[in-house]
């Protein structure tokens, strides 16, 4: 074995390449102020007060939407919060999926046996399993990342099902496709602060009354989950920009081999990311359990998995984005839900107008493709627009499908992924 030794000129020179790549990653990524997110969450507000008075759709900004929205978003949220962590270090998770499977039957293998909390763990923990095997095949022994993700989401659907006709058949409620009810988790509720807010919604006053839906879905029987899920992504934040720790991290997916020169332990904080990776799609899973339908059933994440990669690429890699993206898809499928046929009918409104939008900016930045797409779409949305009064319930449940399509096709060109992002790295490695 050979020791490899640097001398201070080239660890100089390193550590200069390090931090002008993080540079240009912070550049590129556009990251936004705490004001200018609360100044779109009001702009979003806006939008859907002005869709609610020319539509007369009462569902597009209730509190009860929003609410429901809430439990949408977050088994999606923190999904992709998992992929970012594992993305941020160089590793590519496809197994999102898998591990949410994996989730949801810790939860409610635990969850009924040991509480709720105990089936919480329970789902961090069957999530961190399949990270841990993320992390043994692609960061131990080379695998592909795809294909190691693949392979994990095919695992963990038949491990399941085996696991669940073995523990929960034959208890009260229980069987081969699901568990007994689960325990709650609790919620929380400001009772004062919720009484007068309904109040205010009832008046109907132009986005006064949005605001007030808006602020009492958040202080309305919110389960502790979802307050949780909010702290891991601030505490994400803060651990992977603000600390020591996150610019390693983060060196990891950037340039390794430097990262390396430095003496950055790079196939340790791989092998740390993905596990954690695994734990918070864990995690998600075990929301779907416990939150969203308070029991374990097969295919209960439906694909949402998937949808977390797809917001972790909406979000450029950033928690903030993440979570709009989340909300984003979550919203409209809430929305089909609820709402029904007429509520998706008065969204396609808003997004013709906003296709309109982006196809002005498109084409004064001078890209006749991307404007001509957006074009295409503003009239086809509005051409359906016109043309029906009412979306068919079937294709009311591909809303949320479809908007996440076409948001990523806008956005795609201001998409940056870390540069090392799903490369196989040995250690010892020079790139």
């Amino acid at each position: 074995m050979s020791t490899r030794t640097t001398s201070p000129a080239s660890r100089d020179r390193a550590t200069g390449g390090l931090r002008s790549r993080v540079l240009r990653a912070r550049r590129a990524s556009g990251r936004l102020s705490p004001w200018a997110w609360v100044v779109i969450v009001a702009a979003v507000i806006f939008v859907l007060a002005l869709l609610q008075l020319v539509t007369g759709v009462e569902a597009l900004a209730s509190a009860g939407t929003l609410r429901a929205t809430l439990i949408a978003t977050v088994p999606i949220a923190l999904a992709g919060l998992g992929g970012l962590w594992s993305e941020r270090a160089g590793v590519v998770n496809i197994g999102l999926e898998g591990m949410m499977i994996l989730g949801t039957y810790g939860a409610g293998f635990f969850g009924y046996h040991y509480g709720a909390w105990a089936g919480v763990a329970g789902a961090v923990l069957m999530g961190a399993i399949g990270g841990l095997i993320h992390a043994v095949a692609t960061v131990g022994f080379g695998v592909d990342h795809i294909i190691s993700g693949v392979a994990i989401n095919i695992i963990a659907l038949g491990a399941v099902q085996y696991l669940a006709g073995l523990t929960f058949t034959g208890l009260p409620g229980g069987g081969s496709t699901q568990s007994p009810k689960l325990p709650d988790v609790g919620s929380l509720t400001i009772g004062p602060v919720s009484d007068g807010l309904r109040g205010v919604e009832e008046r109907d006053l132009f986005f006064v009354s949005q605001v007030a839906a808006a602020l009492r879905a958040v202080t309305t029987n919110v389960s502790f989950l979802v307050l949780l899920a909010l702290l891991l992504f601030v505490g994400s934040y803060v651990v992977l920009w603000r600390t020591t720790f996150g610019l390693r991290l983060r060196s990891c997916g950037e340039s390794p081999s430097t990262a390396e020169s430095l003496g950055v332990a790079v196939l340790r904080y791989k092998f740390t990311a993905v596990l954690i990776s695994g734990g918070l799609a864990g995690l998600a899973g075990g929301f779907l359990a416990l939150v969203a339908a308070s029991n374990y059933r097969d295919g209960q994440t439906g694909g949402r998995g998937y949808i977390g990669l797809a917001a972790m690429i909406f979000g450029n890699w950033r928690p903030g984005g993440v979570l709009a993206g989340s909300g984003l898809f979550g919203y409209t499928e809430t929305l089909g839900l609820r709402g029904g046929g007429d509520s998706v009918h008065a969204l396609l409104l808003a997004v013709a107008v906003l296709a309109v939008g982006v196809a002005v900016w498109q084409l004064r930045a001078k890209r006749i493709g991307a404007g001509v797409f957006a074009v295409a779409g503003a009239l086809a949305a509005g051409l359906v627009y016109l043309s029906i009064d009412s979306v068919p319930g079937d294709f009311s449940q591909m809303t949320p499908y479809v908007i996440t399509l076409l948001v990523l096709a806008f956005a795609s060109q201001r998409l940056r992924m870390p540069a090392a992002d799903g490369q196989v790295y040995r250690k010892g490695s020079v790139g």
